[in-house]
């Protein structure tokens, strides 16, 4: 694969993976769609994308997958749903990629990897930054949005370090994503008395799976293996940046110092840990959200 096309696939994921915050808040803030309906029809839609992808690939069946990564994805989804009820673009995303890349980074700590100087200096500065975050005050966000993407952020982390080598990504994606409709379905039932629909909310959610869930996965999954693993790891600190673009000149938000000083920190400080990056790299199936997702 070329150059060029690399460096195209790559940044049309992570447009992609921004799209999905700023789907979901526009969505959640200015439809009439409720969090676990946006759920349902965004795992559904991300369900059916993935399967065409992988039956039209020749891939095989679209089968393959896991009921525990399953789980840990729908779980992701759905905090990440039910958190942009309250929670701006730029800080959902920037909270998601940080409990995202702190759990895996925690994973490897856990399994013995030792961190050089510089990487635990960025390590501090990326804890420093998450806390100014969420520490009380004007600017700070809504707690329990914050809970919840945090909690979003660390699912997709564990779904992300049981993705790794596990064959091959579109197909098991496609299988993890068929296994969640279920489950989302059970959310909405069991969210009933609040379910809420119109036009408009459907349209981003279906978008949401389709685009910015679905074909941006295929389409991550299909420039990293001519990515190196740190610049795999590094690109994906894009995301909430576009993500904060797209909350500024399209939804209307506003980058306050709060925000902006802990964006410096916790990116910053993961890079440093990234970058200086030896001998065993982090997983990077990791496509947030953020999170991208």
């Amino acid at each position: 694969m070329s150059l060029a096309r690399v460096l195209s696939l790559t940044s049309l994921a992570m447009i992609a993976f921004a799209c999905n915050s700023l789907l979901c808040r526009v969505a959640l803030k200015h439809t009439a769609i409720d969090p676990a309906s946006f759920t349902a029809l965004r795992l559904s839609a991300g369900a059916v994308t993935l399967w065409l992808i992988a039956a039209l690939g020749r891939r095989g069946r679209a089968g393959r997958g896991h009921w525990a990564s399953a789980l840990a994805l729908f779980v992701y989804a759905a905090g990440f749903s039910f958190a942009y009820v309250s929670l701006p673009a730029s800080m959902g995303a920037l909270l998601l990629f940080g409990a995202v890349q702190a759990t895996m980074i925690a994973r490897g700590l856990w399994l013995g990897e030792r961190l050089g100087g510089l990487q635990l200096l960025g390590l501090a500065l990326a804890l420093a930054g998450l806390v100014g975050l969420l520490l009380p005050g004007v600017s700070a966000p809504p707690l329990l949005g914050a809970v919840l993407m945090l909690s979003a952020g660390f699912a997709w982390g564990i779904y992300s370090l049981r993705g790794k080598d596990t064959g091959d990504p579109i197909r098991v994606t496609a299988g993890n994503f068929l296994r969640t409709v279920p489950l989302a379905l059970v959310l909405s039932l069991l969210m009933q008395g609040r379910a809420s629909l119109d036009a408009a909310g459907c349209a981003a959610a279906v978008a949401s799976g389709v685009l910015a869930s679905g074909l941006g996965y295929a389409i991550w999954y299909t420039a990293l293996p001519g990515l190196r693993a740190t610049t795999a790891a590094s690109v994906q600190l894009s995301v909430p940046v576009l993500a904060a673009f797209g909350g500024i000149t399209f939804l209307g938000e506003h980058l306050t110092l709060r925000l902006g000083l802990a964006s410096v920190a916790i990116l910053g400080g993961i890079a440093l840990v990234i970058l200086e990056k030896r001998p065993a790299p982090l997983p990077q199936s990791f496509a947030p959200a953020a999170p991208l997702d």
